[in-house]
């Protein structure tokens, strides 16, 4: 039952973390007297993928899930369940599943660093 109640309180603060730019990860964490760090990591997590994402090397569905499992083993909790990874991307909007397409030869040619260097 305490679980449950610790997660609808940290649904509460980042809701309110998201409706309140001013309010800061610090304060939303005493107010609802929750774990600072729980509350900063679930912030930032999806962030983490985002990055991945931003620096070309988008993580992978077993990827997540292997992250998530990684978090969860630290705790000594139960691995996620088998479609926890495809589900995880379905809640979150910023996150969406495609195909990565190859890396052709013309391609990489185009991206040399010494033939931009050229044009700027």
């Amino acid at each position: 039952m305490a679980l449950i109640q610790n997660e609808s309180q940290l649904l509460l603060a980042i809701q309110a973390i998201e409706k309140d730019p001013k309010l800061s990860i610090r304060a939303a964490h005493r107010i609802y007297a929750i774990p600072y760090t729980t509350l900063y990591d679930r912030i930032h997590g999806l962030q983490y993928i985002l990055d991945l994402d931003a620096r070309a090397f988008p993580p992978r569905l077993a990827g997540v899930e292997d992250m998530a499992n990684r978090l969860l083993r630290d705790r000594d909790a139960p691995p996620v369940a088998k479609r926890w990874a495809s589900n995880f991307v379905k809640r979150q909007p910023e996150l969406r599943t495609r195909f990565d397409r190859k890396y052709d030869y013309q391609r990489a040619q185009c991206e040399d660093p010494d033939a931009l260097n050229a044009w700027f």
